[in-house]
């Protein structure tokens, strides 16, 4: 069997940039060992699988360790490529999921908006070693939703936070680290840490937005909110805040076309 494979990289306009996500749009879904086996020799933060479903589509994302609910960069991808490779015409994607609900991507001017969950962090018990595998002072700060959420009280500290992901592998969520930005124009700096997914440190993470935007909206007083995550690779999000909802927007370049052979 040979299926098409697109490399496509995320939250940037600038090539090496960003977050890579592998894309492998399918006619029928395989076996669910067979895209796990897939996204291990991809051996990036997330491979999509996209399927047409009806008018849309649905998408799965496999890290090189399991199945996970939700990816932003990997969503951006996979509409980058239905509107570059498969249908030049679209501007607004529908994709359905297992756990996520339904996602939409609107795409104008290059852009690509992801209109995502309002996942709110909240207060809760903390896991004795979240703060001492992150290795940095004492946050100001540590809530969760899906992820652990760690506020910081400058960029600096998180940038030169050097964690230790043996400790944080055992902390039982992925982790989003985030503090005030430093730079004009830019509301709020972020990392993000996912060992126990296979993912020591992501580059660009869509999904931990859903997190981000509804705290920073409410702690600056504003729903429009401009966001740099600090990685090696780093990436831009434009994001706003609509209720429940969230948008989440960037840019992508194709990295590499080409086909698996299964």
């Amino acid at each position: 069997m040979r299926l098409p494979l697109y490399q496509v990289d995320a939250f940037t306009d600038t090539l090496f940039g960003g977050n890579p996500a592998a894309v492998v749009p399918l006619e029928s879904w395989l076996p669910d060992a067979v895209m796990q086996s897939i996204a291990v020799e991809n051996n990036l933060a997330e491979t999509a699988f996209i399927l047409r479903d009806g008018q849309g589509w649905f998408v799965r994302w496999f890290t090189p360790a399991n199945e996970i609910d939700l990816c932003g960069h990997a969503t951006l991808a996979s509409a980058f490529v239905i509107k570059n490779f498969i249908n030049p015409d679209v501007s607004e994607i529908r994709f359905r999921t297992k756990v996520a609900g339904d996602l939409r991507v609107i795409i104008a001017d290059g852009l690509y908006t992801l209109d995502f969950p309002n996942r709110a962090p909240k207060d809760i018990d903390i896991h004795p070693d979240l703060v001492r595998g992150l290795g940095g002072p004492v946050p100001e700060l540590v809530q969760a939703a899906r992820d652990w959420f760690v506020v910081y009280k400058d960029a600096a500290t998180v940038r030169a936070l050097s964690p230790d992901f043996t400790l944080l592998n055992g902390v039982g969520r992925m982790v989003i680290v985030t503090a005030p930005g430093d730079e004009p124009g830019v509301d709020l700096v972020s990392r993000f840490f996912a060992p126990m997914d296979g993912i020591p440190e992501d580059p660009v993470t869509g999904s931990a937005h859903c997190t981000l935007i509804p705290y920073w909206a409410e702690r600056l007083d504003k729903d429009v909110l401009e966001a740099r995550q600090v990685s090696a690779r780093g990436g831009t999000l434009h994001c706003r805040l609509l209720g429940d909802r969230v948008h989440i927007a960037g840019r992508a370049v194709l990295y590499l076309e080409g086909t698996i052979h299964v």
